[in-house]
């Protein structure tokens, strides 16, 4: 067994426009001060990451590790949640989704998807040069719109939608096997792949690639009203990134998993901070350090009630508390006698 790495925190909820939260070199003193030990990386924000010259220059990328070892940090993983659901956009959500791309390519779903894709190669080959071996991503969605069955379950209208998906992913998953690197899908509502049913149909239809993986975030889970635990159990080879982000849902008499349009406040099931929800992160880290998880345990900050400052700092000991260091000796070594037979 070995021990989970961390903490890391995810930094998409935390750029801004203002220090030290709108350069890598604030963020990074930011996040070490807290006594974060490495950093995932988004790839929206050329000013802080640039993919493409990332993807261009091994001397940026050593540059950028460089800069943050001066700090104590690394990079855990790389992210393309934004990029990665522009590569399946049902038209339904043209309009909601289209900010993710460029300027250049709004408004023509082809060139969006193109753009994407190309952006997802080059996340490919910059982990590479970064020396990392996971990437976090977004599946896209084009079944979404028929979540729930009505109209009717239509079974030819999903294997289309999910053929179409495969078809997608696959020149991208095999980009990422040529560098080395795993697709870690966060199994999310919104995304076609949410779940462990939908997640395994993907995979059968990209041939069981080996690069096709999971981002674990057991708060997706939870407000699905899952168990989070047995889905580590079916799917702990899969998974190569893990999220600790916490949740709850506390069942009422007017709404439910769906949410009722409402804000996050307001919802039965909604996101907290590590610590402050329901999440069972004990059996998680136990279950993750029993199956070998080798991965990065990393900090998504998502609370509808605390102050997001706060929780980067309670999460950071959150996490500290959390990670199991491995024993190298069972704890009955002591007794065992020799043997001669």
């Amino acid at each position: 067994m070995r021990t989970i790495k961390g903490p890391g925190i995810f930094l998409s909820q935390f750029i801004g426009g203002h220090p030290p939260f709108n350069t890598l070199d604030g963020l990074a003193g930011w996040a070490a001060e807290k006594g974060y030990k490495a950093l995932q990386i988004p790839c929206n924000h050329p000013a802080i990451f640039d993919v493409a010259q990332a993807a261009a220059s091994q001397t940026y990328c050593d540059e950028i590790r460089g800069k943050l070892a001066e700090f104590g940090l690394e990079v855990s993983e790389l992210s393309t949640h934004l990029e990665g659901q522009l590569i399946a956009v049902n038209p339904v959500y043209d309009d909601a989704f289209d900010h993710f791309a460029p300027q250049a390519v709004r408004g023509n779903a082809g060139a969006r998807q193109a753009w994407a894709t190309q952006t997802l190669k080059q996340a490919a080959v910059a982990s590479a040069r970064l020396g990392l071996t996971a990437h976090a991503t977004f599946s896209g969605s084009l079944a979404w719109p028929w979540m729930y069955p009505w109209p009717p379950h239509n079974e030819a209208r999903f294997r289309g939608a999910f053929s179409e998906l495969a078809r997608r992913w696959r020149p991208i998953l095999d980009a990422f096997d040529e560098q080395g690197v795993n697709v870690c899908y966060e199994i999310h509502p919104g995304e076609d792949l949410h779940d462990g049913v939908t997640f395994e149909r993907f995979l059968a239809l990209v041939d069981n690639h080996p690069r096709c993986n999971m981002l674990y975030d057991p708060s997706h889970l939870l407000l699905q009203q899952m168990d989070y635990l047995a889905f580590i159990d079916h799917y702990h080879t899969r998974i190569k990134a893990f999220h600790v982000k916490d949740a709850e849902y506390r069942p009422n008499g007017r709404s439910g998993v769906y949410g009722g349009y409402q804000s996050w406040i307001n919802r039965a099931g909604r996101f907290r901070s590590p610590g402050d929800g329901q999440v069972d992160f004990k059996g998680i880290f136990s279950k993750l350090t029993q199956y070998d998880y080798d991965g990065w345990a990393v900090l998504e900050w998502e609370c509808c009630l605390k102050d997001g400052d706060t929780g980067a700092r309670e999460g950071r000991e959150f996490i500290s508390r959390h990670i199991i260091p491995v024993s190298a000796r069972a704890f009955d070594d002591f007794a065992a006698g020799e043997s001669d037979d």
